[in-house]
């Protein structure tokens, strides 16, 4: 039963309400600095933990509840008798509740300014210390670290006459060494990250020792084989737009394929939201590579066109809006079997029409901007991390190194397939047109092969090639690349350059008379 509760919160939301119904349960109400002004100057009767240790804060507040009579009231079993004698021996009473946030080490260290002073003096002793101390006494000590958990328990203790189940101790106790262990995470990264000089400002963006914190979704049926066991797990905070901000509408479990896959769509798709005259954007993503790509002036637009590109790859393959599905397009993109269908909203009219269609996957994410920090790639006993590929070139970025200039139109083909073979594994070449890809081939050990499978690939489709743009994520090694691609119908092609055989291809493009650009950035994506 919680008879004393000890309150000391950085974060403020919702402890006066919360300390009001405590002392409305007739509960003893501890408190630290802050905290017990707030409280005192809402009428509330409080009593600083200084009086209870008979010790002043000291040391610039530095030491305050790192004491006896603090931790022997929160570490005591109760159902020990030796334990419950040790307490009266030395006059310590038990601490029931504990409700405490940490200083914001991570909010001082995000700011510009942030002095190497300033985070040590951030890093908290006493809350950790106090954490855990109630946590692992979770059988006895009610917990908790965050407001969100105030109304429910405080539910369950009016309904249970101040008495918190064990469930929910252990659910709260786990929580809190979760917390702490992030917490210390982030005080090892910050400061295995900064350099004999302690800038806060060149401090490393890989730091010597890396913690890393995610929280689990959902475990899966099975991984990327039947024969593999998954789970999924987001970050602690997820950025903005990023797909594990998902709201499933219907459909089955999203499998290991599934989520990798509309990754791959919906950071392709977004990518295009930032372009002037905001055009609806579809991609459809087979395998990880894109296998349609198109804009138009709305979804169903978009939908057609992409589908165009490859309509038998693009059975059973992740679709991604950048604009709200509304029912034309639905009921265009129904009529085949689709196993993912993303976009920032729904209508009613598209909701009705998929309602048909229960085993469909439907996801809402809100379009956002932001990236993740890192890159991960695990490898046998390590692991590779890289800032994301986050960078679109401008065409104030580019050179042409052709004796023709692009026209217009050129330039616009190009830049769109220049964006969307960013997303194709390499070896990626990429041929496209009015706002739309034509041709796609991904992933293959070499260039030329690629080439050949791309213009394969709109043959297949009835698609020409005749006047279409390439972009090829890296630069062509020898001419034989961008032989191919023109032989194919290609009038311009853009690549990023910097081959030692780069005025041999320069040359060539010269003697088909296309018009080339360099765009000085590779996109590599393995």
């Amino acid at each position: 039963m919680i008879r004393t509760a000890l309150l000391s919160v950085s974060d403020k939301n919702g402890i006066v309400a919360f300390a009001k119904a405590l002392h409305e349960q007739g509960i003893r109400l501890i408190s630290t600095g802050g905290t017990a002004k707030l409280l005192a100057e809402n009428h509330l009767p409080v009593v600083e933990v200084s009086s209870l240790t008979k010790f002043p804060e000291m040391l610039d507040g530095r030491v305050k509840t790192l004491h006896p009579m603090v931790h022997g009231g929160l570490l005591a079993r109760r159902d020990l008798p030796e334990h419950m004698a040790a307490l009266k021996e030395h006059g310590i009473d038990t601490i029931d509740m504990l409700v405490i946030n940490l200083y914001p080490f991570n909010e001082t260290i995000a700011r510009e300014h942030c002095s190497f002073e300033d985070a040590i003096e951030n890093i908290d002793i006493g809350g950790p210390a106090m954490l855990r101390a109630a946590a692992k006494n979770h059988q006895d000590v009610t917990v908790l670290i965050s407001p969100e958990d105030y109304e429910p328990v405080l539910a369950e203790m009016k309904v249970n006459q101040n008495v918190v189940s064990y469930k929910t101790n252990l659910r709260l106790a786990k929580k809190v060494f979760a917390h702490t262990a992030q917490y210390d995470g982030a005080i090892a990264n910050y400061l295995s990250a900064l350099g004999d000089d302690l800038d806060h400002k060149a401090r490393s963006a890989y730091p010597a020792v890396l913690h890393l914190a995610f929280e689990k979704v959902q475990e899966m049926r099975y991984g990327e084989n039947p024969h593999q066991s998954a789970a999924f797990y987001k970050d602690i905070q997820a950025v903005e737009g990023a797909l594990a901000n998902y709201h499933q509408l219907q459909g089955k479990e999203l499998s290991y394929n599934n989520i990798a896959d509309a990754d791959s769509a919906w950071e392709c798709v977004k990518s295009f939201s930032n372009q002037a005259g905001g055009a609806a954007a579809c991609v459809i993503i087979k395998h990880a590579n894109p296998c349609g790509v198109a804009v138009g002036d709305h979804a169903l637009e978009a939908y057609q066109k992409a589908f165009k590109t490859d309509p038998s790859s693009a059975f059973g393959g992740i679709i991604a809006l950048n604009v709200p599905c509304d029912g034309l397009a639905a009921q265009a993109i129904a009529k085949q079997f689709v196993e993912v269908l993303i976009a920032p909203r729904f209508t009613d009219e598209a909701k009705v029409i998929f309602a048909a269609k229960q085993n469909v996957r439907l996801l809402e994410i809100p379009l956002g901007v932001g990236f993740n920090s890192f890159d991960f790639k695990r490898v046998g006993g390590g692991l590779l991390i890289q800032s994301p590929d986050a960078k679109n070139v401008l065409q104030s970025e580019m050179r042409v190194v052709s004796k023709r200039l692009p026209t217009p139109s050129e330039m616009h083909d190009m830049m769109f397939a220049w964006r969307v073979a960013k997303f194709v594994k390499s070896n990626a070449i990429v041929y496209c047109a009015n706002g739309m890809t034509l041709g796609v081939g991904a992933g293959q050990m070499s260039r030329v092969d690629s080439a050949r499978m791309a213009s394969i690939k709109a043959e297949n489709a009835g698609l020409s090639l005749k006047g279409s743009a390439v972009a090829s994520d890296a630069f062509f090694p020898f001419r034989d690349g961008l032989d191919v691609v023109v032989n194919a119908g290609a009038c311009c092609a853009i690549q990023p350059g910097g081959s030692m055989r780069d005025d041999e291809i320069i040359a060539a493009a010269d003697e088909h008379g296309i018009a080339m650009i360099f765009t000085g950035t590779r996109h590599f994506r393995h």
